[in-house]
């Protein structure tokens, strides 16, 4: 996220390429008035953009980096026939009952197939996509409920190397992670669909196309939340009766051509975010 009002803001220097669970290069189109960012007036792809590039890139950096080179079984079926249903109407819902039981306030208790695997994987892309990951307490529980319990101890400690006060600091937020009074931190990623790549009885590597959004929503904030579109890829295993995260990686895209909506201010985002929750996802 660049140098501006929000408080502490400062060097991202270890920050890369895209993604929380986004993608590297975004275009919003902001209204034809002048002001602040927020107030509407159109910017170009200078600082600001850059800025948001960014903090977003740290994000993907935090992930990528613990991201492994495991890769699943040479067995392509799904071992249950579920994936020959998906192969024959890829974008056809499953019908299947999304879970209906919490771990950690994360959706848990999926089925042993590949709808489960896919329904698992969307569910914990938008766990590592919250704002909860900038949280130490909330991003532990959270590692914990998703992560194969193998490499739990790894990504806790590659994380809090990674999310530091100092680094919450420099992407303008408190040293804990919380949003600075008169702004509202956004980290959200919304799944829009998911196909197995590979599977066997007890693995499953699985794609989540996203659209997510990141910024601080503030009438000074020079971080204004916007959109972008990304790729996750996770190896999951089948452990203690549930799908669990063995590597997680991402990649920019696909995107669609932005639209030409108005941009809302910071105001409207912001309630936005306060009154409309999110969803389990099922495949």
């Amino acid at each position: 996220m660049s140098p501006g009002d929000e408080p502490g803001y400062g060097d991202t220097s270890h920050a890369e390429d895209r993604g929380y669970g986004g993608s590297g290069q975004t275009r919003t189109r902001l209204p034809d008035r002048t002001g602040d960012v927020y107030g509407g007036a159109r910017r170009g792809r200078g600082s600001s953009s850059r800025s948001l590039v960014t903090v977003v890139g740290v994000v993907v950096l935090l992930i990528a980096a613990i991201a492994f080179a495991n890769r699943g079984g040479d067995d392509s079926s799904s071992g249950n026939g579920d994936g020959d249903k998906a192969r024959t109407s890829p974008t056809a819902a499953s019908g299947d009952r999304p879970v209906d039981t919490r771990t950690s306030g994360i959706p848990s208790g999926y089925t042993h197939n590949a709808q489960g695997a896919q329904s698992a994987a969307a569910n914990y892309a938008v766990a590592l996509g919250s704002t909860d990951m900038f949280s130490k307490v909330r991003r532990d529980q959270i590692l914990s409920t998703i992560i194969t319990p193998s490499r739990v101890s790894e990504f806790e400690a590659t994380l809090d190397k990674a999310y530091t006060p100092q680094f919450n600091k420099n992407v303008g937020l408190n040293e804990d992670g919380s949003a600075p009074k008169g702004y509202t931190f956004v980290s959200r990623t919304s799944p829009i669909g998911t196909k197995i790549t590979e599977s066997s009885s007890d693995t499953a590597t699985v794609e989540v196309w996203c659209g997510g959004l990141l910024g601080l929503a503030g009438q000074n904030s020079t971080n204004p939340v916007t959109s972008s579109w990304f790729t996750i890829t996770m190896q999951l295993e089948w452990t203690g009766d549930d799908w669990k995260i063995v590597a997680h990686s991402q990649k920019d895209g696909p995107a669609p051509v932005p639209g030409d909506d108005r941009a809302s201010g910071a105001d409207e985002i912001a309630k936005a975010v306060e009154e409309y929750g999110g969803f389990t996802y099922a495949r």
